[in-house]
């Protein structure tokens, strides 16, 4: 199998290197991980157009077959590999991740991660975005990834969509298990909260989000993430149902 491992927080990141580690576990597939040079958080699908794209070849933390950083965005990362790091033979799967902080509720449609695993999804490759709670531990992602991968690709292959994986930061043993097909909740994970201060013309203004606690829906990411549970569930893409040929 030959795996294809991006994300949005950038190539040198600790989340990106368990997820390739996750992945090296599965057995002796080719690894390839083309991720963004720079933090690239909340550009959702964005692409770069008519400017040049920085492509170098790095050595990386893990044990992987070839890593390449790239000086765009995470859907440019996805495009540069399919239409010419990869082009002799496509990835089978696609890995996004692993993103420092959850990417549920409504923060999906912002995130760089999410956005990188629908460019996948649209192109024909089975797609997964997988997430850790921010400032938390990464035990339990360290511990779990690599069922929670064997779970997802003995499932059929499925471009509709994306599986999106939140993994909360408490410790295994207080981890209540996993919950499968949470719906994506009709709120912020982090709330919008900006900090203002002045400026030589008008003001500053500087966000930090503030995680929600409380009256989440039902059956929902969030409610399962904090509850304790790992949340597994799709999410659907824009052109669902388009019968690709490629």
């Amino acid at each position: 199998m030959r795996i294809l491992i991006t994300n949005d927080d950038g190539i040198r990141a600790e989340g990106i290197r368990l997820l390739a580690e996750a992945a090296g576990s599965l057995g002796n597939n080719e690894i390839w991980v083309v991720a963004p040079a720079e933090q690239c958080s909340a550009m959702s699908q964005r692409i770069t157009l008519n400017e040049k794209i920085a492509v170098k070849e790095e050595t990386f933390a893990a044990k992987v077959t070839k890593a390449y950083s790239i000086g765009g965005t995470p859907a440019d990362c996805v495009k540069i590999a399919l239409a010419h790091l990869m082009k002799d033979r496509r990835p089978d799967v696609l890995f996004s991740g692993m993103n420092w902080g959850f990417n549920s509720g409504f923060d999906i449609i912002y995130s760089g991660t999410v956005g990188a695993a629908m460019e996948g999804a649209m192109n024909g490759i089975p797609s997964f975005a997988f997430s850790n709670e921010a400032y938390i531990s990464n035990e339990l992602a360290v511990e779990r990834l690599p069922e929670i991968m064997r779970l997802l690709l003995a499932k059929e292959p499925d471009t509709s969509g994306i599986w999106n994986v939140n993994i909360p930061g408490c410790a295994p043993s207080e981890c209540k298990g996993i919950l499968w097909d949470r719906k994506p909740a009709a709120v912020q994970f982090y709330r919008d909260n900006y900090t203002a201060e002045a400026a030589p013309e008008g003001e500053w203004l500087t966000v930090n989000g503030i995680p929600i606690r409380e009256g989440v829906p039902e059956g929902s990411d969030i409610e399962a993430l904090l509850a304790g549970y790992i949340s597994i569930g799709r999410v659907q893409n824009m052109v669902s149902g388009v019968d690709y040929e490629r």
